[in-house]
């Protein structure tokens, strides 16, 4: 009993430190939010510079996650950032209003 004890607790340990991708709205079936994706956007976003193709073309793809994304904690720092919404519209891609 002890070791399926601690079993179940190692288990939910690393279901919380490493949670899976979630899907985004059902209208935007395919698109699995992650948000380790926008990497490439996290010098313009930090730095406040020009975004790259590569950022750019990621914004838009994860666009239906960003309501998501500035709702976590972890994330909701550079999301609602000012930098975050010139990269935004830089892009090309409106800002969420979540």
């Amino acid at each position: 009993m002890k070791i399926l004890a601690s079993i179940l607790v190692v288990f939910v340990i690393l279901s919380t430190a490493f949670p899976a991708p979630i899907k985004a709205a059902a209208a935007d079936v395919g698109v699995v939010c992650d948000a380790k994706q926008l990497q490439p956007c996290l010098a313009a976003i930090t730095g406040g510079g020009q975004p790259s193709g590569d950022c750019c073309a990621k914004l838009k793809e994860q666009q239906p996650c960003l309501c998501g994304f500035a709702k976590n904690p972890a994330f909701a720092q550079y999301i609602n950032s000012a930098n975050s919404q010139k990269v935004l519209a830089a892009c090309g891609v409106p800002l969420p209003s979540c």
